[in-house]
């Protein structure tokens, strides 16, 4: 039932942009906080950004603070990542997490989106 569905990743050149989807479904989104992270293979997952269940205040990893915004639309359910300035470090597959705000150990998953920074 639940479900957490990114979209929006692709191949794009270094300096371009990409807006990351997260559509949710199953479970009362606006109860949860959500979070983007990334991983690139043979690497940990990496935290990349957050935003509380208000959507009032925002966190960003140094590594992509200023050219990344976290956002949600709670009346659709999906979050958001806008990313600007891309680099190649920045490939990776993204995933967006939901964590309840007041029940611990309440946390879903996507699958993830790939995004390809590349000339």
């Amino acid at each position: 039932q639940v479900q957490l569905v990114e979209s929006g990743g692709g191949l794009v050149q270094p300096g371009g942009s990409l807006r990351l989807s997260c559509a949710a479904s199953g479970f009362t989104f606006s109860s949860y906080a959500m979070s983007w992270y990334r991983q690139a293979p043979g690497k940990e997952r990496e935290w990349v950004a957050a935003i509380p269940r208000a959507g009032s205040s925002t966190n960003y990893a140094d590594s992509v603070k200023g050219r990344c915004t976290i956002s949600r639309d709670n009346a659709k359910n999906t979050l958001y990542l806008q990313m600007n300035n891309l680099k190649p470090e920045d490939t990776a597959v993204y995933y967006c997490k939901a964590a309840h705000q007041r029940v611990a150990g309440l946390e879903y998953w996507g699958q993830g989106t790939q995004v390809t920074v590349s000339s």
